[in-house]
């Protein structure tokens, strides 16, 4: 497995606060086309922000099914299973104030960069790859810029994956930079581990098929190892950042 980039002090106790803890709104935040809320968690003594996505926010796409939170949390499940430690804890929640749907842990960052600035430091390259890699692999449909996160812990985060998992080809990224690269050997060990046993949970958020198709694009991956190119200009989204 490699080595995740780092990880809270205590990750068992921010999934029980983020599944248990008393749910306080604190307001919507900005420029997202679905409703997406602040919340903050209360749980003992411990206190902490989130994100919260319900069901009630969604907007309506002819491509997804509705229950896009559920996506967020099959991704969060698919980082973990690969060991890279890209994706905030996130679970499912049945009890917020709009109803059922998902909750992130929010990471504290320095939210003037996004992936093309960050793209411009090399020291953050292998990190940003890893993305790319998990993008192809969870096949997102809306990679932006800006939901690459450098976090105020120093590590690289990924945001904003309920465009993902679709059995259909639908990716669609800003991050074409490593095109034709090969992939790193101890990045395959971990997606040959993903191919032979996606994550049992799985099965709750997603259709068979999708589970399925989760698979073979890992298996496609270790039959070409090597970063995607651009094919057409439908493979970029919008906007950028």
């Amino acid at each position: 497995m490699t080595p995740a980039q780092g990880a809270p002090a205590d990750p068992a106790g921010v999934l029980d606060l983020l599944r248990r803890g008393d749910m306080e709104l604190k307001g919507r935040l900005p420029w997202s086309s679905n409703g997406t809320f602040l919340v903050e968690l209360c749980l003992g003594d411990e206190r902490r922000p989130a994100v919260y996505k319900p069901l009630r926010g969604e907007r309506p796409l002819w491509d997804y099914p509705t229950g896009l939170y559920r996506r967020e949390v099959a991704v969060y499940l698919v980082s973990e299973a690969l060991g890279w430690g890209l994706v905030p804890e996130t679970v499912v929640r049945e009890d917020g104030p709009y109803g059922e749907g998902s909750v992130q842990r929010f990471v504290p960052s320095h939210f003037e960069e996004h992936y093309f600035t960050m793209l411009e430091r090399p020291e953050l390259h292998d990190a940003l790859k890893a993305i790319c890699l998990f993008d192809v692999l969870v096949n997102n449909g809306d990679r932006k810029s800006g939901h690459c996160l450098r976090g105020e812990d120093g590590r690289v985060w990924a945001i904003d994956h309920g465009l993902c998992l679709h059995d259909e080809p639908k990716l669609r990224t800003v991050i074409w930079d490593f095109a034709g690269q090969p992939l790193a050997p101890a990045r395959l060990d971990d997606v040959a581990r993903l191919a032979a046993e996606p994550p049992p949970e799985l099965a709750t958020l997603l259709e068979p098929a999708e589970v399925d198709a989760l698979a073979a694009r890992a298996n496609a991956v270790l039959r070409r190892p090597v970063f995607p190119s651009v094919r057409s200009a439908r493979a970029y989204p919008w906007p950028l950042v």
